[in-house]
């Protein structure tokens, strides 16, 4: 059964980096782009790196590792070495609750 689990609050994302947060054991970042939030896959495929601490330009991230560079609103990878794209998670907001939907 899915649950929408509660990991953080809007004022902790900022537009320049993402937030790593843990929905039910799995690695998952937090990216705001154009004041909207996404959720992605937070371990970049290619070699264990946290794309959380990468490097956000406008809506794709960077892996701080390879150089890696994804998509943050689809997962997907536009620069290699990413290797695949990422999981895309939903997710919403309830009044400045940061909710993911754990499945």
């Amino acid at each position: 059964m899915s649950t929408w689990v509660t990991v953080g609050t809007v004022d902790q994302v900022a537009d320049d980096e993402g937030l790593a947060v843990d929905v039910g054991g799995k690695e998952v970042g937090v990216f705001k782009v154009e004041n909207t939030l996404y959720a992605i896959e937070d371990v970049c495929p290619h070699a264990y790196a946290l794309l959380s601490q990468g490097f956000v330009d406008g809506q794709t991230v960077e892996c701080c590792l390879h150089g890696a560079i994804f998509d943050i609103p689809t997962g997907k990878c536009l620069k290699e070495p990413g290797g695949r794209d990422l999981r895309v998670y939903q997710i919403r907001q309830v009044d400045q609750e940061i909710q993911i939907l754990d499945d």
